[in-house]
């Protein structure tokens, strides 16, 4: 499909979407990229026009360069803004209490921390992109998945039996995100491959190293 074609369906399409006003919407379409300007109400819709863009056949990526300019009647300061979105994820039950820092610049909400699933980073955008003031939303929240301390002590232990020349000799325990090495080894060799080991398995924040050189 050229890009002429492609530029006119997906004009079409923001023109049957109600939710925005496609006449403030600019496109333009090279090598089926499809670039969009212009300006719109509200962050919403801002994110409505980039996805009815990107469900057109033809369209192989989407640069999105539309800007918000809020109604007067609606605009907010950071310091109001920033206020209205703590509230409202504290009202979210899919977003864990007290997991996500909150940055607004010039209606820009720039959200930190760390949630245990995608779902919940999610919804923290779910849950403001509606808000009057938002102009941007920058999601840097990570998921780090909950540490299964058997699970993490299983992986260990494995690894140590692949490589380690008397794996039975050191002890693994699991406290939380934290691994404990005891016991005693051959050569330090051996030390330096239980250590990565531990590092090695997924949510490990710290390795408490008690090994001991047998005599």
């Amino acid at each position: 499909m050229d890009d002429r074609t492609v530029r006119r369906h997906v004009t079409d399409e923001l023109d049957f979407a109600p939710m925005i006003d496609a006449a403030q919407i600019g496109v333009a379409v090279e090598n089926g990229v499809v670039t969009l300007t212009g300006h719109v109400r509200n962050y919403a819709e801002k994110r409505i026009a980039e996805r009815v863009a990107l469900r057109v056949r033809g369209v192989r990526a989407v640069v999105e360069q539309i800007g918000v300019r809020p109604p007067d009647s609606v605009r907010v300061d950071d310091e109001a803004l920033a206020d209205r979105c703590a509230k409202v994820l504290e009202w979210d039950v899919q977003v864990p209490e007290r997991s996500v820092e909150i940055k607004v610049a010039k209606g820009c909400v720039t959200l930190q921390g760390c949630v245990p699933h995608y779902h919940q980073k999610a919804a923290v955008d779910k849950a403001l992109r509606r808000l009057a003031g938002v102009t941007d939303i920058v999601n840097l929240i990570a998921v780090t998945p909950p540490v299964q301390p058997d699970a993490v002590k299983a992986r260990i232990l494995a690894a140590l039996k692949r490589n380690a020349k008397d794996p039975d000799t050191i002890r693994v325990e699991v406290d939380g995100d934290v691994v404990i090495l005891d016991g005693c080894v051959d050569v330090w060799r051996e030390r330096d491959l239980a250590e990565r080991a531990a590092w090695s398995a997924p949510g490990v924040r710290a390795v408490e190293d008690r090994l001991t050189l047998a005599g």
